[in-house]
């Protein structure tokens, strides 16, 4: 890429706050690489629902933005240029990241993006492109859940919302570090759900009871992937437990961590090795180019996919 300041590249953007109507194909500046930093050139980039939620405003008292938005926060590529004191990482080198920043703005749907170095990590050897970009977000939010509540060897686990994209990461993480995995899903999910080690049960009236018919002491931990579960998390749980949420402000009023994923390349460098060691692994359900951003979208908000959304740059 030439190191013309005026150089442009092709991004998703929008304007303002609405639904998938307001994205469109642009011109942008490439971004500045400042201290710190690394230029990644995007090789395919994974949908999550905050991407269009924050579009549809739903962050704004949360994260300052600033118009146009790329948005965006998972991405898979390779180092196009390095900022001022990066050693870690050189031109070429592929790696993978949780790109978000302190404020929505340059995001992952365009063919270039800022990163920086404390929230990147090498590409995992094992993956796709596809799946290296799946893994950032999802595989981050549960790793980070399960090793602050300290699941290990001898825990039993309970995971609400196995089946998707986090949950079915949590699953496989969970069984990683020794646990147990108890997971609730929709039973045309059970199948897969054994195949990646859990024990599925189907949510809904009568869950309490199904999950005490499988763990009758109770179960050490519960990782909370979709909300509005408490009072079954608190049904099962047994003394001594720990349980957080990802979705549920109000576990904190019942001895719960409430959590949000933080970009830290040392968690993905650990993520990495797991899936290098057959332990874990990351299921593509659609793949979408770069100008059908606002499809992949909307086939996100239907929320019926079993595997992440890709965008291919």
């Amino acid at each position: 890429m030439p190191e013309d300041t005026q150089a442009t590249m092709r991004a998703m953007t929008y304007e303002t706050y609405g639904g998938t109507e307001v994205l469109s194909e642009t011109r942008q500046p490439v971004p500045k690489v400042g201290p710190g930093e690394v230029l990644v050139r995007v090789r395919c980039a994974s949908v999550n629902p905050v991407d269009w939620k924050i579009m549809a405003g739903g962050l704004d008292a949360l994260m300052d933005v600033v118009h146009p938005v790329v948005p965006g926060w998972d991405v898979a590529g390779t180092v196009e240029r390095v900022g001022i004191d990066t050693p870690e990482f050189s031109v070429g080198d592929e790696v993978i990241a949780y790109a978000r920043k302190d404020y929505v703005h340059g995001g992952t749907f365009a063919e270039y993006v800022t990163v920086p170095v404390r929230a990147l990590a090498p590409k995992p050897l094992s993956l796709s492109w596809k799946q290296a970009a799946g893994l950032p977000l999802a595989g981050l939010t549960a790793y980070q859940l399960l090793t602050r509540l300290g699941t290990g060897e001898g825990d039993t686990v309970l995971v609400h919302g196995a089946a998707g994209g986090v949950g079915s990461l949590g699953v496989q993480i969970a069984r990683a570090l020794g646990a147990r995995v108890i997971g609730t899903a929709s039973p045309r999910n059970h199948d897969r759900l054994r195949s990646l080690g859990c024990e599925p049960v189907a949510y809904g009236d009568g869950l309490t009871e199904r999950v005490r018919a499988l763990a009758p002491e109770g179960v050490s931990v519960v990782a909370d992937f979709v909300g509005g579960v408490l009072d079954v998390t608190l049904a099962v749980l047994a003394e001594g437990g720990r349980h957080a949420s990802i979705a549920d402000h109000t576990v904190l009023g019942a001895g719960g961590q409430w959590m949000w994923v933080r970009p830290a390349g040392v968690d993905l460098m650990a993520l990495g090795a797991l899936a290098d060691a057959g332990q874990l692994t990351v299921t593509v359900a659609e793949t979408f180019p770069l100008a059908d951003l606002a499809a992949a979208f909307a086939l996100s908000q239907a929320g019926h996919t079993a595997g992440k959304i890709v965008i291919e740059v």
